[in-house]
């Protein structure tokens, strides 16, 4: 490919540190006081640039080119226009950031499509760089959002012009028009862009940083096609290098943040640094969290004198979460999650209803058929759009705790206040971590050496820790139950105890064949005897059996529920006094 980069490989700017800019001040990202900050954010995924396993067309249609299109053939170009807008309008507002900041976050990275703030190379003019006013608009008031909230905005150019991967939902790339990398006009546009956007927002101190290039995975050299394997990565540092400059021609206030290849980790040939104002990204998924896993930028952050940051992690169970951000934390290392929402999420903070109509059009899109009338499709889309209106999702309270309190403590708290006597759903047992909260064998997804999944969770409903639950259709029911007991899990519920007495439980339970054994006991060493749950002949039929004598407090009690035998499905506990 053409260079398009010529003259000092290596840049030093004086940079000018106003109060409240953050940079670099040696390893450390400090604020304008010399305050050392721990950037603890959350990537507004799905918002700028949507990907498919978000709105569950991963299978059929995975870019955001191919989601729209889908879209159009369903609502025509004027629907697809009005869905985009209210998508958008109702996808981040001032709520959601409030939210945030009352969660515990400090900064948001925002994820941005080039398409928002420019045109295509395909739809300009004789060459000419034009600029779009909506995405700037867009990013205008997400930053009064955030510093009303005194919260930092990094911004994050994730869909470059063209695209910069191979991992094409990423970036919205699509295959059959030149990539940022192949095309000398998409990467002047991307430094067009940057620099637009440093001159807009140069003098305002809760941008936190200018993160140039989201996860480029691309071979330049190697045969890895993510460019795991390259070793001199040069168009990418020699693109980085221009923006940086471009950047400085008019912004010497703000930290600019670098990505290696290979998702933003392979930072082979990237050296030296050429600012004095940077940071290194690393984007952390599905490994082990061991010092080991992050020796490397470890290693980086030393030898160059350099902040690094985990600009993108999260994907995975809330065991996970506590135990990445412990790392990463005790390694004086910031962090953004990803994403905030997404359809029918748990391991987000905050989950999208899916309506059953909107399965309607998801199969029509996989697999043909009768196509839904425009009206349909069109009512559908506007309600799915509506339901990412912040007062319309589920906000997912295990993974906000998991996040900020269980970082700090192995303390566990009430998923909900519990009265005995009382009826406590299964599934309300208290937040905490795996061991202090609940025992499930399986809570973590690894994926290492083989690239395949550990299956850790198999109901991927409702909580996000390592306990498998399902919904649950019976009458009867709250809507879920726990499910995949195995022998020795146990569950533990924090409840306020009226008087001092012995209780029965009674004891809701389905299972096809096998029959389980459960007994309960107290922190304060009481153990009650053991029941069998008889099988009920189906995982759909429920039945209830009576355990007496468990002798309970007045006050708060943690109960655990422990499964000597599973094989069963739980769906409540009623607590009541036993008859003398």
């Amino acid at each position: 490919m053409k260079k398009i980069i010529t003259g000092a490989l290596f840049l030093l700017t004086a940079v000018s540190f106003a109060q409240g800019f953050l940079h670099r001040d040696g390893q450390n990202i400090v604020d304008g006081n010399g305050k050392n900050i721990i950037l603890r954010g959350l990537g507004l995924g799905g918002w700028m640039v949507q990907e498919g396993y978000m709105l569950q067309t991963q299978p059929f249609a995975s870019p955001q080119y191919q989601i729209k299109q889908k879209i159009q053939d369903v609502i025509g170009d004027q629907g697809t226009k009005e869905f985009y807008a209210a998508y958008k309008a109702n996808g981040i507002t001032k709520r959601d950031i409030d939210s945030l900041a009352k969660w515990g976050f400090n900064s948001v990275r925002l994820p941005m499509h080039y398409n928002l703030y420019t045109p295509s190379i395909q739809e300009e003019k004789n060459g000419e760089i034009t600029f779009l006013e909506e995405g700037f608009t867009m990013t205008d008031n997400l930053l009064k959002w955030c510093a009303e909230n005194k919260l930092y905005l990094i911004l994050d150019l994730h869909a470059a012009p063209g695209g910069q991967g191979n991992d094409a939902a990423i970036s919205d790339y699509d295959t059959t028009k030149p990539s940022l990398w192949n095309s000398e006009a998409n990467q002047k546009k991307m430094i067009a862009l940057w620099k637009k956007l440093a001159s807009r927002y140069r003098d305002n101190p809760w941008i936190g940083g200018y993160d140039i290039i989201n996860e480029p995975n691309w071979n330049f050299t190697g045969t890895n096609k993510n460019g795991c394997d390259e070793n001199s990565n040069g168009p990418l540092r020699d693109l980085m290098v221009a923006v940086t400059k471009a950047i400085r021609e008019v912004d010497t206030n703000h930290m600019v943040i670098i990505e290696g290849n290979c998702w933003g980790n392979n930072y082979n040939g990237i050296f030296p640094l050429w600012d004095e104002n940077m940071a290194l990204s690393f984007h952390k998924y599905w490994n082990y969290n061991t010092v080991g896993s992050i020796q490397k930028m470890l290693d980086y952050r030393k030898q160059y004198n350099v902040p690094i940051w985990l600009g993108e992690s999260g994907e995975n169970s809330n065991v996970w979460f506590k135990d990445v951000l412990t790392l990463v934390e005790g390694n004086n290392i910031g962090w953004a999650f990803w994403p905030m929402k997404k359809i029918e999420n748990i391991a987000g903070v905050a989950s999208v209803t899916k309506i059953p109509e909107y399965d309607v059009l998801l199969k029509y899109w996989k697999d043909g058929g009768q196509k839904p009338s425009p009206e349909f499709a069109k009512k559908t889309l506007m309600k799915m759009a509506d339901n990412y209106k912040m007062e319309n999702v589920t906000v997912k309270p295990d993974v906000v705790d998991a996040m900020f309190r269980q970082v700090q403590t192995n303390d566990t708290k009430p998923y909900k206040n519990h009265t005995i006597p009382g009826k406590i759903a299964a599934t309300q047992y208290d937040l905490g971590t795996n061991e202090y909260a609940y025992s499930d064998k399986d809570f973590i997804n690894y994926r290492v050496e083989t690239g395949k999944f550990d299956e850790w969770n198999k109901g991927n409903t409702m909580r996000n820790d390592g306990v498998d639950i399902l919904p649950c259709k019976d009458a009867g029911s709250n809507g879920y139950q726990v499910s995949f007991i195995e022998d020795g899990e146990w569950l533990q519920f924090t409840s306020e105890v009226k008087k001092q007495n012995k209780y029965k439980v009674t004891i809701r339970y389905s299972s096809e064949k096998s029959e389980g054994k459960v007994h309960f006991e107290t922190a304060d060493g009481k153990k009650s005897e053991s029941i069998v749950l008889p099988a009920t002949g189906g995982n759909d039929k429920w039945k209830t059996v009576v355990l007496s004598g468990v002798d309970l407090q007045a006050g708060t009690n943690k109960i655990k529920a422990v499964f000597e035998k599973g094989g069963f499905n739980l769906n409540y506990l009623d607590f009541s006094e036993a008859k003398k």
